[in-house]
This record gives structure tokens, C-alpha cells and sequence, in this order.
């Protein structure tokens, strides 16, 4: 864990609200972890997630994204099934050390060709609780991280609750790093 102070006010989203705070300048916040690219942090506030574009404010710097990128300008056709997967294991709940893929939580995710050579994805992925405020923000996360992979054109991630996570659908990797096995 590891104490800085904020070079600068920067927006973070509650945990476990899901509301957006502004954390002044000058404000002293502990890492509590760096996962995906964002950061978990407390202060006198609480915990917040910092997003990575604001890796700056910590004095970090920002996760590099595929957007821009000359394998994604060069690219063509649909987007590789196994890159869709590996985005979305670069999101996390900013209270669970494991991403949402080994948690369970992503239960499809599907090429829909759209007109022309756009290409679409349709993911569905679940919460570990109905109640979780920070839901809305990890389907975000989860649309965002899809539509860097080159080809894709646009993505829809629905939260749904059929069939409902369990402890079960973690993945041996995530059980591990939870200490459950």
C-alpha cells in the first residue's frame, strides 16, 4: 500500500456506491490496488476508484489501450474471440483482487456482424450481488475495454441475473488468488 498525494482534484467512482466524488488537490490517498490499469484507493473520503486516465494525478502512469494502434488500423475482418476474453480480463470489481472473467461474472460474449465491415459485440455478465452499486461502472469498464480490441465497431454489455453467480463459477486461477483453494 502505498500513500501519495494528488497532484491534482480528480473524479473517482464510491466504492461501493458507484457515485462519481471529486478528491481535492493535495489530498493524501493510499493505493490499495492496481488492477486493469485503475487504482483503489482511501483517504478520509473512503474508497474510490481513480480511472486510469487519471493515472497522472497518483504520479502513475497511464495503461496503454488499443485504440489508435497500428494493429488496429491495419486490422480487418472480425475481432479475434480470444483478444474479446483477454480485454475483458483487464476489468475489475475495485474491491475483489480478480477480474471478472476468473470471478465468473462474463457469461458470453458474441461477434454480431453489423452492416458493412463493422463488427458489433453482445456480452452478458452478472454481479456478485444484486445490490452492487458499482455494477453500472463495471459494465462500463467491460464496454469500453471490448471496443479497444481492433474490429470492433461497438459493443453491448447486459448485466443480467439468470443464472445467478455463485462461488462455483470462479475460475481455479481466481479461487487461488482468493485463497479459496
Amino acid at each position: 500500500m502505498a500513500e501519495v498525494i494528488l497532484a491534482r482534484e480528480v473524479p473517482a467512482i464510491a466504492v461501493p456506491y458507484g457515485e462519481t466524488v471529486l478528491i481535492p488537490e493535495g489530498t493524501p490517498v493510499s493505493i490499495e490496488q492496481r488492477l486493469g490499469g485503475h487504482f483503489t484507493v482511501t483517504w478520509s473520503g473512503g474508497m474510490a476508484q481513480i480511472r486510469r486516465e487519471h493515472a497522472d494525478a497518483l504520479g502513475e502512469e497511464s495503461a496503454k489501450t488499443h485504440s489508435g494502434s497500428a494493429d488496429a488500423a491495419a486490422h480487418s475482418g472480425p475481432p479475434d474471440i480470444d483478444a474479446l476474453w483477454q480485454a475483458l480480463k483487464g476489468v475489475y470489481d475495485p474491491e475483489i483482487p480478480v477480474n471478472i472473467v476468473d470471478l465468473g461474472l462474463v457469461y458470453s460474449v458474441e461477434v454480431v456482424d453489423m452492416e458493412g465491415e463493422k463488427f458489433g459485440i453482445k456480452a452478458a455478465m452478472t454481479l456478485t450481488a444484486p445490490g452492487c452499486g458499482m455494477g453500472p461502472m463495471i459494465a462500463q469498464d467491460a464496454r469500453m475495454r471490448l471496443e479497444e480490441v481492433p474490429g470492433v465497431s461497438d459493443a453491448i454489455v447486459d448485466i443480467v441475473w439468470d443464472p445467478p453467480w455463485n462461488q462455483n463459477m470462479i475460475s481455479e486461477e481466481g479461487k487461488m488468488e482468493l485463497g479459496l483453494i
